[in-house]
C-alpha cells in the first residue's frame, strides 16, 4: 500500500488544491491526514487563500480514500460539515512487525509517549517542522505543514511505500528518506 501523509492544512484552499495534486500525482492508495484541517487556530497567522468550506467541499470529493486523527484545531462542529471522521485521537496502521502510531502530537509526542513496543514508529505532526529520529526503541516522524511550515522548513508531505519514508515538498522534489 502507499500511503500519502499530509499535517496541517488550517483552512488554506491554495495549499490544500497543492497537496491534492501531489496525491493523484503518487497515484497513494490512501491518505493520512495528521489533523489541524480547517482551521488556522489562534497562535498561527492566516495562511494563503484561507477558505475553510473550500477545503470541506475538496476533501469530502476524496472521503472514502481519506483517513484523519483530530488535532488540536478540530472541533466536534467538524465533523458536522466533513464526510470523513475526523475525531479519532490516533490511527494505528500495521505493517509487518512494526507498528505506526499516528496522532496529531498535541496529546501523544516525544516527550507524551503512547503505549509503543521496540521498532514501532511514533507519526504526527503538530509542530510544522519536518523531523526523522531514531530514539533507539522507536522513531519520531513528522512530515511537517501543508499549509503553514516552520523554522524555515518546506511546505510537504510525506509518501510511505515498501517500508520507505520520503519526505518532499510541494513540487514532488526528495527532501529526506528512511527505510524501515
Amino acid at each position: 500500500m502507499k500511503l500519502f501523509i499530509a499535517s496541517d492544512i488550517h483552512g488554506s484552499e491554495f495549499y490544500c488544491k497543492k497537496m491534492l495534486e501531489c496525491y493523484k500525482n503518487e497515484k497513494a492508495d490512501k491518505m493520512l491526514l495528521l489533523g489541524d484541517i480547517l482551521y488556522h487556530g489562534p497562535r498561527n497567522d492566516l495562511p494563503k487563500d484561507y477558505n475553510p468550506k473550500a477545503i470541506i467541499e475538496l476533501l469530502n470529493a476524496i472521503k472514502d480514500e481519506i483517513l484523519c486523527v483530530r488535532g488540536n484545531c478540530e472541533a466536534e462542529v467538524d465533523q458536522m460539515v466533513l464526510s470523513f471522521p475526523v475525531l479519532a485521537d490516533y490511527c494505528i496502521i500495521s505493517e509487518g512487525d512494526t507498528t505506526i502510531f499516528a496522532t496529531h502530537g498535541h496529546k501523544y509526542n516525544e516527550e507524551n509517549l503512547p503505549p509503543l513496543k521496540n521498532g514501532d514508529i511514533l507519526l504526527n505532526g503538530h509542530t510544522h517542522i519536518p523531523k526523522c529520529t531514531d530514539h533507539g526503541f522507536f522513531v519520531y516522524m513528522n512530515p511537517g505543514s501543508v499549509s503553514i511550515p516552520k523554522e524555515n522548513s518546506h511546505h510537504g508531505y510525506m509518501i510511505f511505500e515498501n517500508r520507505e519514508f520520503l519526505w518532499k515538498d510541494l513540487d514532488g522534489n526528495v527532501i529526506n528518506t528512511y527505510t524501515k
